[in-house]
């Protein structure tokens, strides 16, 4: 959480419907340098760049990183409408431009991939350069579960997405709140396999968390950082960060989805890398690529040998990345 965390380089601004966002805003010692938009993905804050961050700021580099609607300082609605994309990524437009930043380079990770595409579709002037890592980019569209665990079931031979049914119940939030470290110990496993067998089997996330399971951490994660994680989850609870899921598979975006019905309407000239992870078993490389193909004429793909948390697991091989991604802009 921005304030609690970096209180020496963090911020909280109102945007014009009332919410409040706090984020982490280093301005570029450099001015010749670009500033980087950091948008963190489930469960975690702004604390997810803990690694990435400090690398940029040491590169003459800007960084503004929020923690997104319904995690760490920033405002927590219960209400699952709140949650809408659109909504969100109008409030991040916001953010940016009240630092006075014309342009900035998008960097999303899971949640926060989702999140950009939207914002880059809708706001296009906005970015100079896109960076998707572990998801990639995501066009607005319904997204119907059912057929999607059924569709991936027969190609890969289990269901990825199983866990989403857990968390679109209505009572999800309340068993996670009362297991928290069991939540984060499923998510930050120690192989990928481990992940493949709570989250991506039916029932499984539920079953894991309903238990109070706990496993050790990966060896890119301490004891003391799920600490970290685990309270700063406690704070505002599940409620809101598991409100994203509920948001996309309830289609509350219906409204968008209308404006972006053909494919012309879905693509971006703007310059992009996607970053899979080759030992993601959730959001597989395979499935991150053909979006990219189809809708950024601009793109180039990329594939670290990790897992799911890139901004974790290759903090320095993403700011390398980083770099001479906008050094080409």
């Amino acid at each position: 959480m921005a304030l609690h965390l970096f209180p020496e380089i963090s911020k909280t601004t109102t945007v014009r419907d009332g919410t409040k966002y706090s984020y982490i805003h280093v301005p570029p010692s450099d001015s010749n340098k670009p500033t980087f938009l950091l948008l963190h993905g489930f469960p975690s804050t702004s604390y997810d760049w803990r690694h990435v961050l400090p690398l940029l700021k040491d590169r003459g580099y800007g960084v503004i990183a929020p923690d997104l609607l319904g995690y760490g300082d920033s405002d927590n609605p219960a209400e699952v409408e709140a949650y809408s994309i659109k909504r969100m990524a109008d409030h991040v437009i916001e953010v940016i431009l009240s630092e006075g930043l014309e342009q900035v380079i998008g960097v999303g990770h899971d949640w926060g991939s989702t999140l950009l595409s939207t914002a880059a579709l809708t706001y296009p002037d906005r970015f100079s350069g896109l960076t998707f890592t572990a998801v990639g980019f995501v066009p607005p569209e319904p997204f119907d579960l059912k057929s999607v665990n059924t569709m991936v079931k027969e190609y890969i031979g289990y269901p990825a997405f199983a866990y989403m049914d857990f968390f679109n119940e209505d009572s999800a939030a309340a068993i996670c709140d009362k297991n928290p470290a069991s939540v984060m110990s499923m998510l930050y496993s120690t192989k990928p396999d481990d992940w493949k067998a709570h989250m991506g089997a039916e029932g499984g996330a539920k079953e894991w968390v309903s238990c109070g399971k706990v496993a050790h951490p990966p060896p890119w994660m301490s004891y003391e950082e799920i600490a970290t994680h685990v309270q700063l989850l406690k704070k505002g609870g599940y409620t809101g960060p598991l409100n994203w899921y509920k948001s996309f598979i309830r289609g509350i975006d219906k409204s968008l989805y209308e404006r972006f019905t053909t494919d012309e309407s879905k693509n971006l000239d703007i310059p992009a890398v996607v970053v899979t992870a080759a030992y993601d078993c959730g959001s597989r490389p395979e499935f991150q690529i053909p979006a990219a193909e189809k809708h950024l004429s601009n793109r180039r793909i990329e594939r670290f040998e990790c897992g799911h948390w890139i901004p974790l697991e290759r903090p320095k091989e993403l700011v390398i990345l980083l770099e001479e991604f906008a050094s080409g802009l």
